[in-house]
């Protein structure tokens, strides 16, 4: 499906999707918020994508959301909520898809866009890249957007608090040290280095790969040991009882790449 904001380059299994408002630094507006909501609701059923790239074209990720553009519905608590839940839903579908997702961030990744590469399951950085959380800086609260769930997860109550306290930027290098990224190379080559990380994905089976990050979202808020285990349990059974596993053990022992058919 052709999007106005959004532009998709399918290859096999993987789809690369671009922000596509370079001009505005990929900024947030209704029509990119339609979009990644059609997308992403799109995408829980597709089984023909098992990986989604994400990234932005031109100078940025996506520099949050489009304070330019005028909103002429009255102002109202009900009209605001819903406004507010509309952007809210697309990083619940970000972690509801089975797929896993990586987000290729350079340039300016603020507000709504850092909410976009936190949502992320992986996150390579740029040189260029810098995030931070812009909402308490326009007279917001620094928690919107999934930000206060995911950032202290990833990096710690204490360098979360620092960050969305303050609304200060966090670079490239600084995202490694603390965990925020996985790994940081210039601009020109991240499309390069997050190819072995597709290589390795889509080593895993099908059904392999969508479980594991459906047991990983679980397992973050797991009320026990025992809860995360018997999730695990059930992912092991199910996959043991598919023809890719068969074909997984036979791929292993004859040192060749699998072949999986997804069932």
């Amino acid at each position: 499906m052709a999007y106005a904001t959004l532009f998709i380059r399918k290859e096999g299994p993987v789809d690369w999707v671009s922000f596509n408002r370079p001009d505005s630094l990929n900024a947030l507006n209704r029509q990119m918020v339609d979009d990644l909501l059609d997308y992403f609701g799109q995408l829980y059923w597709d089984k023909s994508v098992r990986i989604v790239v994400l990234k932005g074209a031109g100078r940025a990720y996506c520099a949050g959301l489009d304070l330019k553009e005028r909103d002429n519905s009255p102002r109202s608590p009900s009209n605001g909520l819903t406004s507010q839940r509309r952007i809210s839903e697309i990083v619940m579908r970000m972690r509801r898809c089975p797929q896993p997702i990586v987000s290729l961030v350079h340039g300016p990744a603020c507000g709504g866009g850092f909410a976009l590469a936190l949502a992320s399951d992986i996150r390579i950085a740029g040189t260029s890249a810098r995030m931070n959380a812009a909402f308490i800086r326009i007279g917001l609260s620094a928690c919107d957007i999934g930000v206060s769930y995911f950032l202290p997860r990833l990096v710690g109550g204490a360098v979360a608090s620092e960050l969305m306290l303050t609304g200060r930027f966090i670079n490239a290098e600084r995202a490694l040290r603390v965990g925020l990224v996985s790994e940081v190379v210039a601009d020109d080559r991240l499309e390069e280095a997050v190819l072995p990380y597709l290589d390795d994905m889509l080593t895993a089976s099908p059904l392999g790969l969508r479980l594991t990050k459906e047991c990983l979202n679980m397992s973050v808020d797991a009320g026990s040991l025992e809860a995360a285990v018997a999730m695990e349990d059930r992912n092991q059974i199910l996959c043991a009882q598919t023809a890719d596993f068969a074909e997984g053990i036979s791929a292993f022992l004859a040192k060749r790449p699998p072949q999986y058919q997804d069932r």
